[in-house]
């Protein structure tokens, strides 16, 4: 089983987490959910019973993982979830480019600071490019 990924992202000046996990082979289930303010805004679920018997599962599991927790970001930054986000219209005082991400590790990111804040861009750019030991 691939560990989840968790990320607070600041958009339109409002605290949004998006979580990914992996349910594992017995329930081969990847799950995303955009929360705001502890409420579910967006999810996206992805079967992956067909691929249970293909080499390196693991590594494919993590790979669908990883894209499906970025779909969500971007879909998220590009106003997609805005009608579900802010009910009432967006905040009047956040301008659309105040997007931010602050990173909270999860059990394979512990290498870095709890509190370091990343641009959105900066986090699919360290989704994107290969870990280097």
């Amino acid at each position: 089983m691939v560990p989840g990924y968790n990320h607070n992202i600041i958009y339109k000046g409002v605290s949004f987490h998006i979580q990914t996990e992996d349910s594992g082979s017995g329930k081969p289930l990847i799950t995303t959910l955009l929360y705001r303010d502890g409420t579910i805004i967006a999810s996206k679920k992805t079967d992956y019973s067909d691929i249970l018997k293909v080499e390196m599962l693991e590594k494919v599991v993590e790979d669908i993982m990883k894209e499906q927790h970025k779909e969500i970001l971007r879909r998220l930054k590009s106003g997609e979830f805005d009608n579900r986000a802010f009910p009432s219209g967006a905040p009047a005082d956040a301008a659309p480019e105040d997007t931010e991400c602050a990173s909270i590790p999860s059990r394979d990111e512990t290498e870095r600071p709890k509190k370091q804040v990343l641009s959105l861009d900066e986090m699919i750019l360290e989704y994107l490019l290969p870990k280097q030991d």
